[in-house]
C-alpha cells in the first residue's frame, strides 16, 4: 500500500493483486479491532485490548477501572442522585481510553464492562456481594492481565469515601517495596499533580500503599500488608505481581455530594481523564 499526499489530502492507492489487496485491507482492519488476552476464566469485555486509533511508539497502559459487577465500591450521592464508584470508573476509563489511544498507545483495559475480569461460580457470592476470596482472585487476574500485555505502565482509578461529607480532595498511592519504586513513585506524582491542577482540590498527597487506611480482604490480605495490583510477590497470595511501574489514583470523593456531582458528570469524567492522560505522557516520556 502506498499514499500519496497532497496538501492536507491524502490518497491511498492499493498496489498489488486484488488478492494481496484484500490481504492487505484484512490485516489493517483486523489491526485496528478490539481483542480479548488469553488469559483463562475471564468474563466477556475483560482484559481487553484496544489498539491506537493514530500511529505512535507503540508504549502499552493498562487501565483499571476499579470494581464492577457485583462489587460497587463506594457508593455516594448528589442530591437524590445515587453514584456508584463502579460506574464512574469506568466511564473515566474509557474516556481515558480513547484519549490515549488517538496519542498512539495501546491499552489493555482491565474490564470494559459492568463486570468483574472473571467469570464468578455461586460460591463466590453471598447475599449479592463478592465473597472475600472472589475479590482476591479478580485483583490478582488484574495483575496478570497488565503482565500479559506487557504495559510500560499501570494506572488503577477509584473514588474515596468518608464518614464525613465535607470532606473531599485528591490522593494517589504506589507501592514502594518494588525493586522499580522510584518509578512508582515518579508515576503517581504525576498523576496527583495534574489532577490537581486540574480539579483544583484539595491536595491529599502521595502515598506508599501501605498507608493505605482500607479494609483487608482477609487476614492473610492484612499480613501482606500492599495492594494486590501494586504489590509484590508473596506465595499463595500474589504468585503473580505486576511488574510494571504503577499506581492507585483517588481523584474525588463520592461522600463529598459537589465532588460525587463532578465524578458523575461526564464532562466531570472526560476532565479526570484528560489530567489522568496528561501525567500518564509525560511518565511516559520523560528521558
Amino acid at each position: 500500500m502506498s499514499a500519496l499526499v497532497f496538501g492536507a489530502t491524502r490518497l491511498v492507492v492499493l498496489v498489488g493483486t486484488p488478492i494481496a489487496v484484500a490481504a492487505n485491507l484484512k490485516q489493517a482492519t483486523e489491526a485496528l479491532v478490539p481483542s480479548q488476552l488469553g488469559l483463562p476464566g475471564l468474563e466477556a469485555g475483560a482484559c481487553m485490548s484496544l489498539p491506537p486509533s493514530h500511529g505512535g511508539a507503540g508504549q502499552t497502559v493498562f487501565i483499571d477501572p476499579g470494581h464492577g459487577g457485583l462489587d460497587p465500591g463506594v457508593v455516594g450521592g448528589s442530591g437524590a442522585r445515587q453514584v456508584l464508584e463502579k460506574d464512574a470508573t469506568l466511564a473515566v476509563a474509557t474516556q481515558l481510553s480513547t484519549l490515549l489511544r488517538a496519542d498512539g498507545y495501546r491499552v489493555v483495559m482491565a474490564r470494559t464492562e459492568d463486570s468483574t475480569m472473571l467469570k464468578l461460580s455461586p460460591a463466590d457470592s453471598v447475599f449479592g456481594a463478592l465473597t472475600g476470596s472472589a475479590e482476591h482472585r479478580d485483583l490478582a487476574a488484574r495483575a496478570a492481565c497488565a503482565n500479559a500485555a506487557g504495559a510500560a505502565a499501570l494506572v488503577s482509578i477509584h473514588f474515596n469515601a468518608f464518614g464525613d461529607p465535607s470532606v473531599g480532595g485528591t490522593e494517589a498511592f504506589y507501592d514502594s517495596a518494588r525493586t522499580f519504586s522510584a518509578e512508582n513513585r515518579r508515576l503517581a506524582t504525576y498523576l496527583q499533580a495534574a489532577l490537581v491542577a486540574s480539579l483544583r482540590t484539595d491536595d491529599r498527597g502521595v502515598w506508599t500503599d501501605d498507608q493505605l487506611a482500607a479494609p483487608t480482604l482477609t487476614s492473610s490480605g492484612t499480613k501482606y500488608g500492599h495492594l494486590i495490583e501494586l504489590g509484590p510477590m508473596a506465595a499463595g497470595w500474589v504468585d503473580n505481581p505486576s511488574q510494571m511501574p504503577g499506581a492507585l489514583v483517588e481523584p474525588l470523593f463520592l461522600s463529598n455530594p459537589k465532588e460525587a456531582a463532578l465524578a458523575a458528570d461526564p464532562a466531570g469524567q472526560r476532565q479526570i481523564a484528560v489530567a489522568l492522560e496528561a501525567g500518564l505522557v509525560k511518565f511516559l516520556t520523560a528521558a
